[in-house]
């Protein structure tokens, strides 16, 4: 007897139902994915328009407005999916030729990629762009429904980048534009530049042209922070970075993270640092990955501050991604800004030396510092000295910066590790947002995005916990840009394909209170009436939630039973559908455990020549551990009984197929002799040529051959640039009714921008 037919019963265990281990060091797994064709976003794209990267939110006017290549696009705030109107910005045919003429790609480099959208103090928007490598900025108005732009432009050096694949950050406060970008054509030059709003022809300030300044950094965002109460501190600019480390000795280039800050009222000193930034002051930033020899990079970072405290108690969040291919690791660090205020305002600096000849070493600088504090704005023990603006600093104390910009320790993170580490897609973007459970706590949630179109929803509480991940864009595109609306509750992402809205909470997705409860969503709550996991700040029943996801507290509800009927030699595929990424299913036959095996579901096979009866009950239970303790829930019953009919049955939940063994055997006997037979036959009649015949049969074209041999060396999921990847329908022939933008028709080397 065959092997196969003596088998009567086998378990199958689904792939995603691994037990998450407690305390895991390096990676947490988000508990539920969704993909694409179940986001419930919407989604916004412009036929031939790409790079959709820069988002200005105008809620006094319920508007997005979305910076692309070569257009402005003004959405619905409330639903992106309708546009309200556009304005393109081109460039003229001559300048694209003359950008071309310098080695640019014209089709994908020398076009205007808008960069800046901030908005003014009289409600217009000024708006930066590349400029085909020429960058410029003009100011934009929205009246009656339409975008105009205000001719002439200006000159966007040092406020927008040349090369669209650079990056770049900015901030406009009161109409002055702080910005930190190359200032070249070879984008070899790199400054932090303020272009004030008053007095323009006086000059801009900006940092000095010192390695020991900035060395090939890499910018990824800027905030403002108010002045201190108590001492009449001005108010400052924080930069965050990266960039190639000089006080490392090492034989190689080392990337290293940054916080660098400045001063709102700086002007420069009289003579020393003239047009120069006289408080700019670096330090480096901690990340601390488990088993990393090279710092992490950071690839953006979030203030986030409660208005209820005071400003230093505000939290920079960030995402950083490791700079070696050795690791798959993102991570995920927050830093108070009382740590990088105090470390500015009183750490000690770094400073070089020489040793051994022409050898520089960075050490702690161990002399006497002047006064006033290098770096430090101008408070009220400068006023009382007679230090009015930075104007009348003393040359010792800017001579003393000029040299010596980095602080001497680097900034820890908070808890001195990183909130989160997640191996998979790289992290790129972050913003958080604080919600209110229904225990009266407030939780810091975060939304952070991937370089694989991937929105992940994560909460710190004391742990790591990812409540779900959301595949957001198909085929996979890197998020370049994430928004939050206080107004709309809603969360706007940017690629280069297209732009996505989504609601932070789809508490629906959660069908039973068990799922519900156990997602620690502080969104989410389980209505009992209802019968479903619904909106907390929505809802005005009393709705279960727990934020250690103790599902005890849901009532106890009946697990669907399906009735299934299986014929001898028949075999039935029962199915138990997780939400869970951290449930172990586990199948039970009559109150029995059933052995594992690495498939998606549990198969049954009937094989009455061993009187081996498949009857009974068969549950799926799924086993999930959280904070409050572990859960067991059974997730579906069926009962199977034998049938005497030997029919194929066509079932949703049940897929079976197969036939007895006998007629197995029968067919495969016919089939045998009838194979015998044709070839006896095709011998006699000559049409087949023995080996001892001579006879040459006619020769396959070498061309096809050549082709065959070619197709089939081609991969079954072919690595082409995202921005014109087909992504492939459904097995029904339908399109995902998600966020999808593989319809569209995209140049061959778009990706690289």
């Amino acid at each position: 007897m065959h092997p196969l037919l003596s088998l009567s019963v086998f378990g199958l265990l689904l792939p995603a139902a691994l037990m998450r281990v407690e305390d895991s060091a390096l990676d947490c797994i988000p508990r539920r994915s969704v993909p694409s064709n179940g986001n419930n976003a919407l989604l916004f794209q412009e036929e031939g328009v790409f790079n959709y990267s820069t988002m200005l939110l105008r809620e006094d006017l319920d508007l997005l407005v979305v910076g692309a290549r070569e257009a402005v696009f003004a959405l619905d705030l409330r639903n992106i999916s309708r546009k309200i109107t556009s304005v393109e910005w081109k460039v003229p045919l001559n300048q694209v030729k003359a950008c071309g003429s310098k080695g640019k790609n014209e089709k994908t480099e020398c076009k205007n990629y808008i960069r800046i959208i901030h908005e003014m103090t009289d409600g217009k928007m000024y708006v930066c762009g590349t400029n085909a490598f020429d960058p410029a900025c003009k100011n934009m108005s929205y009246v009656d429904g339409n975008l105009t732009f205000t001719e002439p432009a200006e000159d966007g050096k040092g406020k927008c980048p040349f090369d669209p694949s650079q990056r770049h950050a900015s901030i406009m406060i009161k109409n002055d534009l702080y910005s930190a970008t190359s200032v070249n054509f070879l984008g070899s030059e790199s400054v932090l530049m303020l272009s004030p709003s008053v007095n323009p022809q006086s000059g801009p300030i900006r940092t000095d042209i010192k390695t020991s300044w900035l060395y090939d950094p890499t910018f990824v965002s800027m905030a403002s922070m108010p002045d201190s109460e108590k001492d009449g501190d001005d108010d400052k600019v924080y930069i965050f970075f990266s960039e190639t480390a000089l006080e490392f000795d090492c034989y190689s280039k080392l990337g290293v993270s940054r916080v660098a800050r400045v001063c709102k009222g700086d002007q420069g000193g009289r003579r020393t640092l003239q047009k120069k930034w006289t408080s700019f002051l670096k330090a480096r930033l901690e990340c601390p990955v488990p088993g990393s020899k090279l710092p992490y990079i950071i690839q953006d970072s979030y203030r986030w501050c409660d208005p209820s405290l005071h400003w230093k108690e505000c939290v920079f969040y960030a995402t950083f991604t490791p700079q070696s291919l050795t690791s798959e690791i993102s991570a995920v660090c927050a830093y108070r800004m009382s740590d990088i205020s105090k470390q500015f305002s009183e750490g000690k600096y770094k400073t070089q030396t020489q040793v051994e000849g022409l050898y520089v070493k960075w050490v702690t600088f161990s002399g006497e510092v002047p006064k006033p504090r290098p770096g430090t704005c101008i408070n009220k023990e400068a006023t009382n000295s007679e230090i009015k603006t930075t104007l009348d600093l003393p040359d010792k104390t800017l001579q003393f910066i000029q040299d010596k910009p980095l602080m001497d320790q680097a900034i820890e993170p908070m808890e001195g590790k990183p909130l989160l580490m997640h191996k998979g897609a790289a992290f790129t973007q972050i913003i958080v947002k604080q919600v209110q459970a229904l225990d009266g706590e407030k939780y810091n949630v975060m939304f952070i995005g991937t370089d694989q179109g991937k929105l992940l929803k994560a909460l710190h509480n004391k742990d790591m916990f990812i409540i779900e991940e959301v595949q957001l864009f198909t085929p996979p595109q890197k998020i370049k840009i994430l928004k939050f609306s206080n107004n709309t509750g809603q969360i706007y992402v940017g690629s280069d394909v297209g732009v996505a809205q989504i609601s932070p909470a789809n508490c629906e997705r959660s069908s039973t209170c068990f799922d519900c409860v156990l997602s620690r969503d502080p969104y989410c709550g389980w209505d009992k009436d209802e019968g479903k996991c619904v909106s907390v700040s929505s809802s005005q029943s009393v709705l279960i939630q727990d934020m250690k996801g103790n599902a005890r507290l849901c009532p106890d509800a009946a697990p669907v039973v399906e009735t299934l009927k299986i014929s001898p030699g028949e075999t039935l595929k029962l199915m138990c559908p997780s939400t869970s990424n951290l449930a172990k299913l586990i199948w039970m036959r009559n109150g029995t455990p059933l052995p594992h095996s690495p498939e998606d579901g549990l198969l049954i096979l009937d094989d009455s020549d061993n009187n081996n009866n498949t009857s009974g009950k068969y549950s799926c239970l799924s086993v999930e551990k959280s904070k409050a303790g572990e859960y067991k829930t059974v997730v579906v019953n069926y009962e199977v009984s034998r049938s005497l009919e030997n029919t194929r049955r066509d079932i949703t939940q049940a897929q079976s197929g197969g036939q007895s063994r006998s007629g197995l055997i029968v067919a495969v006997v016919v089939l045998v002799v009838s194979l015998v037979l044709l070839l006896t036959w095709k011998v006699v009649k000559r049409h087949i040529n023995l080996p001892c015949d001579r006879t040459k049969t006619k020769e396959e074209p070498q061309q096809t051959r050549d082709l065959e041999a070619r197709d089939a060396r081609v991969p079954l999921a072919a690595k082409t640039p995202n921005n014109h990847t087909n992504a492939p329908c459904q097995s029904d022939g339908t399109n995902p009714t998600g966020v999808n933008f593989s319809s569209m028709h995209l140049p061959v080397d778009e990706s690289t921008i």
